[in-house]
């Protein structure tokens, strides 16, 4: 079996969000990343060479394909910001009807800008999507407390 082309590693996710040349974009995204460490206690960690992710949780799946993926992450996309979510879709499709602008594929939201949406309600969604996260995989254990790396 393949090895996971995203997994963790030691990228400077502050260089990550400084590469980011739309301002506004950029700003979002530290919004983002500031919720996802609250919401998840641990400090954001680049997977790949292009998400953010907070904390981790182990899955196998019924083929044996196991590994480790983020409990919270984000994107900054050529034209979105991806938040790749784990919801029951019955609560994630009542709150995203409170949302704003957004576009939804099966567990990626996308958002043009932060402030097409209400902040409260991403807040939610996010937070519920940890929820349903440990439920099905255990809680992890939070690293330090959350902050954005500065290297």
């Amino acid at each position: 079996m393949a090895a996971n082309k995203t997994v963790a590693n030691d990228a400077s996710v502050r260089a990550y969000l400084d590469a980011i040349v739309d301002e506004e974009r950029r700003r979002d995204c530290e919004a983002i990343a500031a919720m996802m460490g609250r919401l998840t206690g641990a400090p954001g960690r680049m997977w790949g060479t292009g998400i953010v992710g907070f904390g981790s949780y182990h899955y196998v799946y019924d083929s044996g394909r196991e590994g480790d993926a983020p409990l919270a992450c984000f994107a900054a996309r050529k034209g979105d910001i991806s938040l790749y979510l784990t919801c029951e879709p019955e609560r994630l499709d009542a709150l995203r009807e409170q949302l704003g602008r957004h576009k939804m594929g099966k567990a990626c939201l996308y958002l043009r800008r932060l402030g097409e949406v209400d902040a409260g309600v991403l807040e939610q969604m996010v937070a519920e999507s940890i929820a349903v996260t440990r439920a099905r995989y255990g809680s992890p254990i939070a690293a330090a407390a959350p902050q954005l790396d500065r290297g």
